[in-house]
């Protein structure tokens, strides 16, 4: 039986549910979702400003309770659609951790390989488990960060030694020059990804998607695979106590 973590975008969600479940049959499945529509409409209704760098969301403490409220929307929606197999989680209620990214980005973290012992339990007893990307800040207890669903997807895909690392997206995999990518190199990745022709929106997926294989997990951007170095790194596992 493989593990396999999938991530799945807000946009993507509902209309995801039937590819989940074939990847689930005869799998240990976790899946990271998003919720950025839900999450942008919200912060339109409430008159705030949408603002992004590198393709992350700035979050201030008042973005951060739309975010909490549009993750739990999502993760019980998507929980429901998947069905009785599923049980969600709100990553910083079960010990998911994040370090503090940069001043200009506000309550944003970026997370670091971790085992997550709720949900390696869940999956144990066969069950599905969703997960929403909130964190628990490493440095400063009590404080709660966003984070990007791609970067908690690799982290927790290293940290629990997935056979793979899946990101269902609205598009059939990375584009360059109107073709689709069959398969990159963590070094040709990497010079893409410092570049400045890209999309920014697609930036956490493919920066996500080098962590992992970085790591020695193979990550597939839609049909798109990141190839997993030979000699991966050491991964510098974040214990877990919590949940």
């Amino acid at each position: 039986m493989s593990r396999l973590v999938v991530k799945v975008g807000g946009a993507v969600a509902g209309a995801s549910v039937a590819q989940l479940l074939e990847l689930a049959s005869g799998n240990e499945l976790c899946v990271v979702h998003g919720a950025g529509p839900q999450i942008s409409a919200e912060m339109e209704r409430a008159g705030i400003e949408v603002q992004r760098v590198r393709g992350l969301r700035v979050t201030t403490p008042e973005v951060l309770e739309i975010v909490r409220s549009s993750f739990r929307r999502v993760n019980a929606s998507l929980c429901t659609a998947i069905g009785e197999r599923a049980i969600g989680f709100i990553g910083d209620e079960i010990g998911f951790e994040a370090a503090s990214w940069a001043p200009d980005l506000g309550l944003v973290g970026e997370a670091d390989p971790q085992e997550l012992p709720a949900v390696q339990r869940a999956l144990g007893e066969g069950k599905i488990a969703v997960v929403a990307p909130l964190a628990v800040d490493a440095d400063r207890p009590g404080v709660v960060l966003n984070v990007n669903a791609d970067d908690a997807a690799a982290a927790i895909a290293v940290g629990m030694q997935a056979e793979r690392l899946l990101f269902l997206t609205d598009v059939e995999g990375f584009m360059l020059g109107g073709d689709v990518v069959e398969s990159l190199d963590v070094p040709t990745a990497e010079r893409l990804s410092g570049g400045s022709s890209l999309d920014p929106t697609i930036l956490p997926k493919l920066d996500a998607a080098i962590k992992a294989a970085r790591f020695g997990v193979p990550a597939f951007i839609g049909r798109t695979k990141v190839e997993p170095v030979e000699q991966a790194a050491a991964v510098p596992l974040r214990r877990v106590s919590t949940g």
